[in-house]
């Protein structure tokens, strides 16, 4: 559907939506099963996040994370879940076959039983394309800085990494200016995808790896780990394992290409189970294994032998492939607008202007902020606060508001209370308390 979205007519009253079937109004083509549009999930959920876990179970207390990443990879695995049935809910008021978030989030507070709030159906929707493009660009922003540590370590054959050295981190930041250009000038995703399964191998290993060297230089007991530490770590933390684990901007994307999409919760289920795992490992045994010291992203902890080397460039490797494959999917949302303002005839070379200067702005944010955990944990507390939490639970309200209703003691009104309640939580606190850390470490 266009990004500027439709004008939404309702055609079916609440109670007669689910008659409609959206399953075989969708158009003809290659569908995915449900092992298939799990791994998608999977790859998409698992971003630059997962490689600095563990250091914000650091700074949070191990015990505490712990507990908390099951709780939260819940709670994400439940939002997403709200926002996949709230689309099924429009599909069937509506009379559409498919739709993307950012149509969800419009439909649905343009269909809302109160006249005065319709009116802000486009702003909602510019709200989400707006979270979509932060995050996403910001997390181009964090691929540069991890691959950047990576290559600083490797060159200087050291087992710390900090800003200074010669040259500093800064440096290797601007080094990898043309080089991101350059992988960003392909349009086409057909080029990339293929590195995304390289991706997901890639992953394991790295899970593997961490168990095992975590295992191999812990000094303490587990059991002699700290429970929890400070209110500033635990925001942290937040931030870092939602950053970690959400999928929600890519959720109806997976949905709409299932062959069986009322299934989608068997493959959220799957799916975010093994998210929450792999979080879930790296994290505990990445902060056991190299304690207080522990680095992001967690490959620098790793020995100087031949096969942590070679899982060091590959990472940067994959990482730097990932950036591209991040990349695209902002600024083709971004793209959509500018372009109205040339013709047609001269979008090819447009396109390619704005690229390279949004390029050129994601590396000086790099370079300004050069902290991986910090700048990951601002992320997800400022733009999953309100993509992952917040709008699901009002999507959901504004279609259940007249039928079924609040149900039972307005339960329904309660549980989206709480839910917006913890995403301002996280919003609020955990934006201040990331971006201080961030300009701290940063200066």
């Amino acid at each position: 559907m266009s990004n500027q979205g439709p004008k939404f007519v309702i055609k079916s009253t609440p109670a007669n939506a689910a008659s409609y079937d959206f399953v075989a109004a969708r158009p003809p083509g290659k569908r995915t099963n449900i092992l298939e549009s799990v791994g998608h999930l999977v790859k998409s959920c698992l971003g630059g996040g997962v490689v600095a876990i563990h250091e914000s179970y650091k700074s949070c207390g191990l015990w505490t994370s712990m507990v908390l990443t099951i709780i939260i990879g819940f709670l994400i695995s439940y939002c997403m879940y709200m926002i996949a049935k709230s689309a099924h809910k429009l599909y069937g008021r509506l009379h559409v076959s498919q739709m993307s978030y950012p149509d969800v989030a419009e439909a649905a507070i343009a269909v809302c039983p109160f006249p005065r709030i319709r009116r802000y159906s486009k702003s909602l929707r510019y709200a989400v394309d707006f979270t979509i493009c932060v995050d996403l660009f910001g997390s181009c922003c964090v691929y540069q800085v991890v691959i950047c540590r990576t290559i600083k370590q490797l060159v200087e054959g050291t087992d710390t990494v900090t800003l200074e050295g010669d040259p500093p981190l800064r440096a290797y930041v601007l080094m990898l200016l043309l080089p991101c250009i350059l992988i960003c000038m392909i349009t086409s995703l057909k080029y990339l995808a293929p590195f995304s399964i390289l991706a997901d191998i890639f992953l394991l290993i790295l899970a593997g790896a961490t168990i095992y060297y975590g295992c191999k230089f812990s000094k303490v007991s587990i059991f002699e780990m700290p429970i929890f530490k400070d209110l500033p770590g635990l925001l942290e933390f937040l931030g870092v394992c939602v950053f970690s684990m959400e999928g929600v901007g890519v959720t109806m994307a997976i949905e709409n290409n299932m062959k069986e999409p009322k299934k989608i919760g068997r493959v959220l289920f799957f799916g975010m189970s093994v998210v929450v795992g792999i979080v879930f490992v790296i994290g505990t045994f990445g902060y056991w294994g190299f304690g207080e010291h522990s680095k992001s992203p967690v490959t620098l902890n790793f020995p100087f032998t031949a096969f942590s080397i070679a899982l060091k460039v590959f990472m940067a490797i994959i990482i730097y492939v990932t950036f591209a494959l991040n990349f695209w999917v902002p600024f083709d949302l971004v793209w959509f607008y500018i372009k109205e303002k040339y013709p047609p005839v001269k979008y090819w070379f447009w396109e390619r202007v704005y690229r390279a200067l949004f390029v050129v702005f994601i590396t000086v944010i790099a370079f300004i902020f050069p902290n991986v955990s910090s700048f990951i944990g601002l992320l997800g507390s400022f733009c999953l606060s309100n993509m992952g939490f917040i709008y699901p639970a009002l999507i959901e309200l504004c279609l259940d508001w007249e039928y079924p209703g609040l149900g039972f003691m307005k339960w329904r009104l309660l549980k989206w209370l709480l839910i917006c309640i913890f995403g301002t939580f996280l919003g609020v606190f955990g934006t201040y308390m990331n971006a201080k850390e961030l300009i701290r470490q940063s200066f």
